[in-house]
């Protein structure tokens, strides 16, 4: 499966929308440098496919990649399909291992306020970042072989 990275967002503070940026470096074992969720774990960068974003457009709100606290924001690949385990290149460097589908939601994040539902609990997906390295709007992504580990909090 291949497809392509089509925004990169960062936050200072945790629970706000997230700002859509040039570029994001993303460090091993910690995630994107410069944002309020990065750390040890298994969330250590999280995704979001527009497809996941634009359903929530359809229903007539006004949303876009970021909004959802997603640091990248993907197109092309059924991210809520993909098992906990799977390798994913991201742009020439990047090398993430998907380490939990979904999460439970805190209540009281911004797009919940605003929309009265968020798609990131059932739809996003979060990675370990196995190799650092710089990631671009407009990168390709693409879904390697993995090895299983982790879990799904979609419930």
């Amino acid at each position: 499966m291949v497809g392509r990275v089509v925004a990169v967002s960062v936050s200072e503070r945790k629970g706000e929308q997230k700002r859509n940026v040039p570029a994001i470096v993303l460090r091993e074992e910690y995630g994107v440098v410069g944002d309020a969720h990065a750390g040890p774990g298994l969330r250590q960068v999280s995704l979001l496919a527009l497809e996941s974003i634009d359903r929530v457009r359809a229903r007539g709100f006004q949303v876009n990649p970021g909004d959802f606290a997603e640091n990248i924001t993907t197109e092309g690949i059924n991210l809520p399909a993909l098992p906990v385990g799977p390798r994913l290149q991201i742009g020439p460097e990047v090398i993430g291992e998907v380490s939990q589908i979904g999460k439970k939601c805190h209540t009281g994040c911004a797009v919940f306020k605003r929309v009265g539902d968020c798609v990131m609990p059932r739809e996003g997906i979060f990675i370990r970042v196995i190799k650092g390295g710089t990631v671009r709007a407009g990168d390709r992504i693409e879904v390697m072989q993995g090895v299983p580990g982790g879990r799904d909090d979609r419930q």
